[in-house]
């Protein structure tokens, strides 16, 4: 395995190097296959690796049919959003359906229970869900890419499986707990901690976690804890790792549920932990690993928050096609105006874009062979900015309809879309697993890989003459052949199989890949380690290398309809394209002529200015543990009522209580579906 790279830089302070020492030691270090989008940054389209546009294989759709048929039906009769939204809960009765259709275990296997769905199927089931109720959606997201589910199934031991994995496929709720007051993306600060108890049969876990998703009601959550302190060169760094933690053990405390602007029904809160007594078999992966853990298990959980975008895009763009030809005003249809119709363009236009990402997303992970680090983080980036655009574009194009709420347009008998309900959720996909600031410092350290592995040694001070003279040597061999093919690579590129406009657009791609590899690399040269700090650079590279991706993506999608004789998206993707060339061609001439310079010295002068906030108050001295209820409790029928509702807790009190136990019958009816 590959050591992780640290590059020294005299321009950070002693917290930030504390905070990149953390970062790196927990990146996926070895790239287990060629990535699509890092290709990309280093000048390559490699259209083999998205020509032909991957299709999902007919067995599984069909499995996926038949599952998503009974979801939409249950969800037609069950799910209804707007009261969940205005009550800021979900029903009971909705958890105890949705654990009946095995949505609580979609991608578990089947011997442990579970419904054994592909990757695929399980961004289809949630792209369902949410198109009646977003909270839903987001409780069994949360349960399944960023829970238990997914760290257990890659890196839990055969017993830790057998334990927990049939709880989960039959209800157990799970959460993930990695959040504090003073530690968000950067968890070099993190306080929760974790110590081995003398007997050494347990770790001892104490802190507190601030927004834990499903915290509230959760069986089972995986915490992130420090174990101690590791040692990297002369920096000490915190040693963090991953516990499964079962919500009935005793110093287990909610403290408070949050609230929120959008999603509004999520069990999001703060959970203490006090002396909670851990077995050390609930260690996950091994001491030290959790930051990897979580990252590794975001790149298939972050596909979720694309699947759920696309799908809304998709519904909107279709609603707003039906607004723009029944809306009459000056004389014509409100989509044969040219600001109409440059709306429902965009929106058709991004929805397909969308969609082409997330399926393209879903297929490398169900090929299970493919490092989809970066393809993950992209799609994510590029489909929560899309979406939260489309989101304004339709309600723009809606005017005071879609700023009313859906509830108030049908008391008054107007066709009911809840466009304002479905801004509000979009919102936090561009904060949620990650900011889209973060994103753009993951993707631009991913896209420099190459790069620092090759000069990385001729960045540090410390580093030997001898190091640096056979890097030099390593570093002209590489640069002398790949700086030429940069300036004339496109030469001999013909790109079968595309033909017409398609052709030209994956040229321009072509062209603009190498250039935007000549950008990066050039950069590094002027800029330097400073480059680190030029953020907003960064995050132009960044979303340069994304919108390329993106429009091969949808050029390879649609030549593929083509080739299949269905050319009915043909003109949506060359609007999209077009339009891509567009913001692609603005980003290129950004990176030299902004005010990135101005906006720092005035931020500067106004930070100056400006009196910090007054402290928070210490959220143990002024909250309370609040009466528990569990999900366990409310899929499996036990809990008929929410306590909201004058409903009681079987577990109540409890430190022991069981949770939701997979039959053998379960089991069967899994294999079954």
């Amino acid at each position: 395995m590959t050591d992780p790279q640290m590059i020294e830089n005299k321009n950070r302070t002693d917290e930030e190097d504390a905070s990149i020492a953390v970062a790196e030691a927990s990146r996926e270090l070895d790239w287990k296959s060629k990535s699509f989008i890092a290709s990309l940054y280093m000048g390559e389209l490699d259209t083999s690796m998205c020509f032909p546009f991957p299709e999902q294989d007919e067995a599984d759709r069909k499995k996926g049919d038949e599952i998503l048929a009974k979801v939409d039906a249950w969800c037609a009769e069950n799910l209804d959003g707007a009261t969940i939204d205005r009550t800021e809960e979900i029903p009971a009765h909705v958890l105890k359906g949705l654990n009946d259709l095995g949505l609580f275990g979609i991608k578990i296997p089947t011997k442990y229970g579970g419904l054994g769905m592909s990757q695929t199927n399980y961004m289809r089931i949630l792209a369902r869900v949410s198109h009646y109720c977003g909270s839903t959606s987001a409780t069994l997201s949360a349960h399944q890419s960023i829970g238990v589910p997914q760290p257990l199934k890659l890196f839990g031991t055969e017993e830790q499986k057998q334990k927990y994995l049939p709880m989960l496929a039959n209800g157990a709720v799970s959460a993930f707990g990695l959040t504090e007051p003073n530690v968000g993306s950067d968890p070099a600060n993190m306080t929760t901690e974790a110590r081995l108890s003398e007997d050494g049969k347990h770790w001892i876990l104490n802190g507190m976690k601030l927004w834990c998703t499903n915290g509230v009601i959760a069986d089972l959550i995986v915490v992130m804890a420090k174990t101690g302190v590791d040692k990297r060169g002369s920096r000490e760094v915190n040693r963090i790792s991953a516990f499964i933690v079962e919500g009935r053990w005793e110093g287990v405390e909610v403290l408070h549920r949050s609230r929120f602007m959008g999603i509004r029904a999520i069990e999001n809160g703060v959970i203490r932990f006090t002396d909670v007594k851990v077995p050390v078999e609930n260690l996950l992966w091994g001491e030290g690993k959790g930051l990897r853990l979580a990252l590794t298990t975001l790149n298939d959980g972050r596909l979720g928050i694309p699947a759920i975008t696309a799908s809304g895009a998709r519904n909107i763009a279709d609603f707003s096609a039906r607004w723009g030809k029944s809306r009459y005003q000056w004389g014509k249809f409100v989509g044969e105006h040219e600001a109409g119709a440059d709306k429902l363009a965009r929106l058709t236009s991004g929805a397909y874009a969308m969609e082409s990402f997330a399926q393209y997303g879903a297929a490398l992970s169900d090929r299970g062979d493919t490092d989809i680090r970066m393809e993950a983080a992209a799609a994510k980036l590029f489909n929560s900015e899309k979406a939260w655009e489309l989101m304004d574009t339709a309600m723009q194009f809606r005017g005071g309809r879609g700023y009313e709420t859906d509830v108030s347009l049908e008391k008054r008998g107007e066709f009911a879309v809840p466009l304002e309900r479905g801004l509000r959720d979009a919102r936090i996909n561009r904060i949620v697993e990650g900011t889209t600031d973060v994103m753009h410092l993951f993707l631009a350290r991913e896209a420099l890989d190459k790069h620092l592995r090759l000069a990385g040694p001729l960045l540090s001070p410390k580093t030997p003459i001898g190091t640096k003279v056979a890097t030099l040597v390593k570093c002209a061999a590489f640069y002398s052949t790949w700086l030429p093919k940069l300036m004339l690579g496109g030469l001999w590129a013909s790109y079968p199989g595309f033909e017409g406009e398609l052709k030209k657009h994956i040229r321009w791609v072509n062209s603009r890949s190498r250039k935007l590899a000549r950008t990066l690399f050039f950069q590094m040269v002027i800029q330097g380690p400073k480059l680190e700090m030029r953020q907003l650079v960064l995050g132009r590279i960044v979303d340069l290398g994304v919108e390329l991706g993106v429009m091969a993506l949808v050029a390879s999608r649609a030549q593929t309809e083509l080739k299949a004789g269905d050319s009915s998206n043909l003109k949506t993707a060359l609007h999209f394209l077009s339009t891509a060339r567009e913001k692609v061609d603005g980003l290129f001439a950004a990176i030299g002529n902004n005010s990135d310079k101005e906006a720092r010295a005035l931020a500067r002068e106004l930070m100056e200015q400006a009196d910090a906030l007054p402290e928070p108050k210490a959220m143990g001295e002024i909250l309370t543990p609040q009466p528990r209820e569990f999900g366990s409790d409310m899929t499996s029928g036990r809990q008929t009522k929410r306590l909201s509702e004058g409903g009681t807790s079987p577990s109540a009190g409890s430190t022991s209580a069981p949770v939701a136990e997979a039959t053998s019958e379960d089991s069967e009816v899994a294999e079954a579906s």
